[in-house]
């Protein structure tokens, strides 16, 4: 939600500091992610803040909004304003245009953008190791603490799994992409 409403705010608004808020937004796209997990728990204890899920799931959500902006924005361009100018000409609110107009022209872009952060923040060991307090493990992490001693039949059973998994919500994203494409 939050990418979402970045990309829209970016694409269709004006404001004082635009440009350099673009700037920063999307510097998580060009950072390495030894950087960001370093840079996010300095402020974390700066602030006196201590680690938890809470903080693994806030660090993971900073991290993987800027591609969903990006998928998003890169939706939005291809969008014909007009038809939300229209929308509000024929007496809808803003926020009637932007939910029964915007919104579902933008779908498969949010979509596209909430897989990506869903694999970019499934696969992430730095960040989560980094931001996560004693007793909280994401599978990254766990994965990684079982392998030191060898690989045994569960993770490899689990890494099956995921494998599969992964090619399911490909074939869907796939289907739903080419079912939007003929309509």
């Amino acid at each position: 939600m939050l990418g979402t409403l970045m990309a829209v705010g970016l694409a269709r608004y004006q404001f004082p500091g635009k440009n350099l808020y673009r700037g920063v937004a999307y510097l998580p796209l060009i950072i390495p992610d030894i950087a960001i997990a370093v840079a996010t728990l300095v402020f974390l204890a700066t602030f006196a803040i201590p680690l938890s899920l809470w903080t693994i799931v806030a660090a993971h959500v900073v991290f993987c909004i800027a591609y969903i902006a990006l998928v998003v924005s890169s939706r939005l361009t291809n969008l014909d304003p007009h038809l939300e100018e229209a929308a509000l000409d024929l007496g809808a609110t803003p926020i009637q245009a932007f939910l029964q107009v915007l919104l579902p022209q933008l779908m498969p872009g949010i979509v596209a953008g909430c897989l990506l952060a869903f694999v970019l923040s499934l696969d992430d060991f730095l960040i989560a190791s980094f931001t996560s307090g004693s007793g909280y493990n994401t599978l990254p992490m766990e994965i990684f603490s079982r392998i030191r001693s060898g690989v045994k039949p569960d993770i490899n059973a689990l890494s099956v799994l995921l494998i599969f998994l992964s090619a399911i919500v490909a074939f869907i994203a796939e289907s739903i992409r080419s079912l939007g494409e003929r309509k």
